[in-house]
């Protein structure tokens, strides 16, 4: 399709999405058939500007579901539509899981958030043993991310790797600042927090994650993505080229480990997102610790493994994720009983626009424009 048809496409989309929009002057909430007829036709000018060649859109408000839908192709070579069961890469969606467990071990008395890393892992460099579990949850320890080095770590990408292999990547180099005086989004600070998880229960964070959150929060879609087993409805992963979709780059997925190794529906990550906010997680105040910046992390809005902030005055939860193939966005909306969550399988997709457009729908306030066609 030329610049100029997706162009006009999107023009016509874009009337359409804001008629079916616009709300009679006074009204609290937008009726929900309409904000269905928005959030589908958001979702297929999503598709038809060819940000991904599929994606599963889930937005669950309170007990209803406003929308659970697929849309585009999730196999492009089988022509596989997408659907809600669609299981995708997540990317660093992972990390709040990773945060979550580490939470479980500090209530069990087995982590203490402010004890240096090198109390339970002696094995790190010696730099890094100061670091505290705290600031390893909310990037400030300055340990440098493999995911950092370019082409030095790239080139090996498809390469089975163990976390100790992940942590030598950067093991020889300086920090990027003292812990605790600075911020950096850091994969291998996380990965480290993997390594922690396995010590202190003596289980793999694969295992210790299907018996403790997976299994009890009936997540039959949210498992490890590796490569080689047989996952039901896995979606496939696309890059873009100036010829059109092209498979993603293989990536090994030992290597994203505990930092954005783990695979998702839609459907479960909302269930997630309503477990996780509800209480049945973690406890109300170590979920309140994952979801309250401070110190240096205050100005990214970061908490553990959450990102919070404001969308149109309500408060917002989230945490997106890009992986080979993959670019994810998922929110909960705590003081609105909201989930809205959008898993494309494209790189350099921006769901988060999606997410927040879907978001501003639910909420009856205007959408954003969209940007120039690419």
């Amino acid at each position: 399709m030329s610049k100029i048809r997706v162009a006009l496409a999107l023009c016509l989309s874009w009337t359409t999405i804001q008629a079916q929009q616009a709300t009679p002057q006074g009204k609290s909430r937008p009726d929900p058939n309409n904000v269905r007829r928005t959030i589908d036709s958001l979702a297929k000018a999503f598709i038809a500007a060819r940000e991904a060649p599929g994606v599963s859109v889930v937005v669950v408000r309170g007990r209803d579901t406003l929308i659970s839908q697929g849309y585009g192709l999730v196999d492009l070579e089988n022509s596989v539509p997408a659907t809600p069961h669609s299981v995708y890469r997540i990317g660093s969606i992972t990390k709040q899981f990773t945060s979550a467990a580490v939470m479980q071990q500090v209530e069990a008395g087995k982590v203490r958030l402010d004890d240096s890393i090198g109390t339970y892992l002696s094995s790190l460099p010696a730099r890094w043993r100061a670091v505290t579990v705290r600031q390893l949850l909310n990037h400030t320890s300055g340990i440098p991310s493999y995911t950092d080095l370019g082409p030095r770590w790239m080139k090996h990408m498809g390469e089975a790797m163990s976390p100790d292999s992940l942590v030598g990547w950067t093991a020889n180099d300086s920090l990027n600042f003292a812990p605790g005086t600075g911020w950096r989004y850091d994969n291998t600070g996380y990965v480290v927090l993997g390594m922690l998880v396995e010590k202190v229960t003596g289980k793999s964070y694969a295992q210790y994650l299907k018996e403790r959150l997976f299994a009890p929060l009936g997540l039959n879609e949210t498992m490890y993505c590796y490569n080689t087993p047989i996952i039901p409805h896995r979606a496939q992963g696309y890059g873009k080229d100036s010829s059109g979709w092209r498979n993603a780059a293989f990536i090994d997925m030992t290597q994203p480990f505990s930092a954005g190794a783990l695979c998702a529906s839609a459907l479960d990550l909302a269930r997630w997102n309503q477990a996780l906010g509800s209480g049945r997680v973690v406890s109300a105040a170590s979920y309140q610790l994952m979801t309250t910046p401070t110190g240096t992390a205050m100005p990214r809005h970061y908490g553990f493994g959450l990102v919070t902030d404001t969308l149109a005055g309500h408060r917002i939860i989230q945490h997106g994720g890009g992986i080979p193939g993959f670019s994810t966005a998922n929110a909960w909306f705590p003081d609105d009983s909201l989930s809205v969550t959008v898993l494309p399988n494209g790189e350099g997709a921006r769901p988060d626009r999606l997410l927040s457009n879907i978001a501003r729908a639910v909420f009856g306030v205007p959408l954003q424009q969209p940007s120039a066609a690419r």
